[in-house]
């Protein structure tokens, strides 16, 4: 499967050489999210190289049959990140042409990074292919606004998964700048963070919105406040993969969801 040549021209993409490995980013689920880029490197790669969250429908649109899963899930077992580094420079040694295939955006949450860094020591060349990061679109679905005027000036995307550690983030210097923040990977310490929140300042009335599996079949979202959400994510049976947005623009979910398409 490859793209048309008019489609191939807009693009204007490198040739995809032997022994090299591209990184790039799958969207949130759905294959209507993903680039153009990333939908013709899924035509010419030799061998995948692919997340859990890449979803079976991203993965039927590629040519190859060689799939390899290195999915990382919190709580489950996990292929070692230092074993898919490997794994990825032993492909493009062998002249193989390798994809690596994330959720989202490669270099956002995705480990991407760390992955360039590896090739780049070992001497295997990389490029990266931008993915639209599940926080947008899953925003965008939701009838959220990310940005808005009178509502937001930045908005703050952070990884929950070690809240209450003594080398995470500062919750409560996050809470004083009033503005919203999206949270990746924190179901299992939502309630450590709204805790952290509300001390630093934020109202126990701020709005939340959990936003789980965003453009699945599995989609599914919910709002509270961020004294509520702890308890309705477990009485509703909420699950990771999921996104909880916090901040005054998920009160205009219900203003937008009026009149959506």
């Amino acid at each position: 499967m490859h793209l048309s040549d008019t489609l191939q021209a807009l693009i204007d993409a490198p040739v995809f050489q032997p022994g090299h490995v591209w990184l790039a980013g799958a969207g949130p689920g759905h294959p209507r999210y993903l680039t153009l880029e990333v939908l013709d490197a899924l035509g010419r790669a030799d061998v995948i190289v692919h997340d859990a969250l890449v979803s079976d429908a991203v993965l039927s649109l590629a040519a190859t049959t060689e799939l390899v899963f290195v999915g990382k899930r919190g709580g489950r077992p996990s292929v070692a990140q230092g074993d898919i580094t490997d794994r990825l420079i032993e492909l493009a040694q062998a002249g193989k042409r390798v994809l690596r295939l994330k959720g989202g955006d490669p270099f956002i949450f995705g480990r991407g990074g760390e992955e360039a860094e590896a090739l780049v020591k070992a001497g295997i060349p990389f490029r990266a292919l931008p993915g639209m990061t599940s926080a947008l679109a899953a925003l965008a679905g939701a009838n959220i606004p990310a940005t808005m005027r009178g509502l937001s000036r930045s908005i703050t995307f952070a990884t929950g998964h070690a809240a209450g550690m003594p080398d995470d983030l500062d919750w409560k210097a996050l809470a004083r700048t009033g503005e919203p923040i999206v949270v990746y990977m924190g179901m299992s310490t939502i309630g450590t963070i709204t805790g952290l929140l509300m001390e630093g300042g934020l109202s126990p009335e701020t709005p939340v919105a959990v936003l789980m599996a965003a453009s699945t079949p599995q989609e599914r979202s919910l709002t509270a406040t961020l004294a509520t959400v702890e308890a309705e994510v477990e009485r509703q049976n909420f699950a990771a993969p999921a996104l909880v947005v916090i901040g005054r623009i998920v009160s205009m979910q219900t203003i937008l969801s009026g009149r959506s398409a």
